[in-house]
């Protein structure tokens, strides 16, 4: 029997000694989110760094290193670790409509420490992957475990504790603390009709501020100072909004289809030998990097960030061979994020449509081309919008990012009418779920 709801305000909830221990528990479990997150980048990319290290000694040894890296996790997670594959976030929205025993199966600490492991393997691979939606995962796996640790266990306070550790994943992850809360909003909490309380706000923010405490006060790009003026703004959105959100929508519907089994061939190839499989987009991705550069492997970063200051160091390929790269990591069904990695192809996207607007600023318009692309992938236009604000510290260009990001979401539908977390989360839940899921999911989220 689910335990009753206890008071969210007034002096009921001032007074309640099980209010505060919730309370404690969030803000606690959120410290324990935001070291996590730290730990996990760190070894993320120190993990990188000796793949790059291998690589910059001789290009070739990645088609030794990566295919066998794909191979070993495609084995691992065929061993039961299924629940560590992908990005992370399907599993916590997915988590938000499963019953005790599966929640656990997806969320328990056991696969939240072997995704992290898992993601960092992967980088030492050179898989184009991201670690923030893994540190979703991460997240939503400590505060669980906290939460059923301290005998919160009906589902309304699990609830709860998903969010607030899925939002401070994201908020530690990217140093964000905002874009945490947006991101709990619209990609968790609102596609269920949870509510986002004042006590999960605060967590979301207790982690962030453990994130600055330790991090300093840094921006994931740096501070990118440009603005668009109005006669070049409208043109800028235009392009950018729609080009990279036919894109993203393209890269979702690729991807789907191919979780999907389809085409047939890569379903049969899947479903009898996944191993194979993974070794073969190894090696696919090994010769992206070694015919176009060190750019197709990690999550991007590097070369996004040179973009957006206005030093490219990598050509107008680049956006295409990532969302390549990319797209070959996924279906390889490995643990990895689409975050970092797509914020790079839309770097790389802008960059390209920056040749058709030469009087305009080219940060500007990769900085378009990056949060129109996120929204396109994600269909999730305020996470977008505000994780490109908070990145790179700019606020100038905040009506034109808006109108790009909603322009993005609306080319993204065009291509795949589901977004591309909920999707994939639909697949991890039994079908009455799946059923319910569809009967609740809000008008404008179906389209």
């Amino acid at each position: 029997m689910a335990t009753p709801q206890e008071p969210e305000a007034g002096l009921d909830a001032l007074l309640s000694a099980q209010v505060w221990k919730r309370r404690a528990a969030l803000w606690g479990g959120a410290i324990l989110v935001a070291a996590a997150a730290i730990l996990f980048a760190r070894a993320a990319d120190f993990a990188f760094q000796l793949f790059r290290r291998i690589v910059d000694a001789s290009p070739w040894w990645a088609l030794l290193v990566t295919p066998t890296v794909f191979a070993a996790l495609a084995w691992a997670t065929s061993r039961g670790l299924e629940a560590t594959r992908g990005s992370g976030i399907p599993q916590v929205i997915a988590g938000l409509r499963m019953d005790a025993e599966e929640r656990q199966r997806h969320l328990s600490l056991k696969v939240a420490a072997a995704k992290m492991a898992m993601t960092v393997v992967g980088l030492f691979g050179g898989a184009s992957i991201g670690r923030e939606g893994p540190t979703v995962h991460v997240g939503a796996g400590i505060m669980q475990a906290l939460g059923r640790g301290l005998g919160f266990r009906d589902d309304h306070q699990t609830q709860r504790f998903l969010l607030a550790g899925g939002a401070a994943g994201i908020a530690a992850a990217f140093n964000t603390p905002l874009a945490g809360v947006v991101f709990a909003i619209e990609e968790l909490g609102g596609a269920f009709e949870h509510r986002f309380s004042g006590t999960l706000l605060t967590a979301v923010i207790v982690g962030g501020v453990m994130s600055l405490a330790l991090l300093g006060n840094y921006t994931y790009f740096g501070r990118v100072h440009v603005l668009l003026p109005l006669r070049q703004a409208w043109l800028a959105v235009l392009l950018c909004g729609s080009v990279c959100g036919l894109a993203g929508g393209l890269f979702s519907r690729l991807l789907l289809a191919s979780m999907a089994g389809k085409p047939r061939w890569l379903g049969r190839l899947r479903q009898r030998h996944p191993v194979l499989l993974a070794a073969g987009c190894g090696v696919v991705l090994a010769g992206l990097g070694i015919a176009f550069g060190t750019g197709a492997f990690g999550t991007g970063y590097e070369q996004a960030r040179s973009l957006i200051q206005g030093q490219a160091t990598v050509g107008h390929e680049f956006g295409l061979v990532k969302f390549v790269a990319n797209l070959v990591s996924y279906v390889a069904a490995i643990p990895g994020g689409l975050f970092s990695p797509a914020l790079a192809v839309g770097a790389g996207l802008g960059h390209n449509l920056s040749v058709l607007m030469p009087e305009a600023p080219a940060s500007a318009l990769v900085l378009l081309g990056m949060c129109g692309y996120l929204a396109g992938v994600t269909q999730a236009p305020l996470t977008s919008a505000v994780i490109s604000m908070e990145l790179t510290d700019n606020q100038d260009m905040l009506l034109p990012i808006l109108a790009t990001v909603l322009l993005a979401r609306g080319a993204s539908a065009l291509f795949c009418a589901t977004p591309v977390y909920k999707a994939l989360a639909q697949r991890l839940l039994p079908a009455p779920a799946q059923e319910g899921n569809r009967h609740t999911t809000r008008p404008e989220e179906s389209t």
